[in-house]
């Protein structure tokens, strides 16, 4: 299980240079909104797209509540990655969100 790391820390480690925000929601999930600049990779695309990342970068994963972005943490951890996953995903996000 990835670990997890909180708003408050996500909110102000997504805005340094070696930190990407990773969405694994569905494109109809992400048109509600999502955290300003962040990547959008849908979960079950994410295997043939890793090669798209950044190998030097950290990455915050985030879904609805926190399921499907453990799952996308995991993988990337797996891969040489280094990716955490946003506790408790966009239903607990107080932060910013564009359409």
């Amino acid at each position: 299980m990835a670990t997890k790391i909180n708003q408050e820390t996500a909110d102000e480690k997504r805005n340094q240079a070696d930190v990407e925000v990773l969405d694994v929601r569905t494109d109809e999930e992400v048109e509600e909104g999502m955290i300003p600049d962040a990547i959008h990779i849908p979960l079950h695309q994410i295997e043939n797209k890793v090669d798209e990342l950044d190998e030097n970068k950290e990455y915050i994963t985030v879904c609805a509540s926190g399921k499907r972005s453990d799952k996308a943490a995991d993988f990337l951890n797996e891969q040489g990655y280094q990716a955490k996953t946003l506790d408790g995903g966009m239903h607990e996000w107080n932060g910013e969100v564009t359409q």
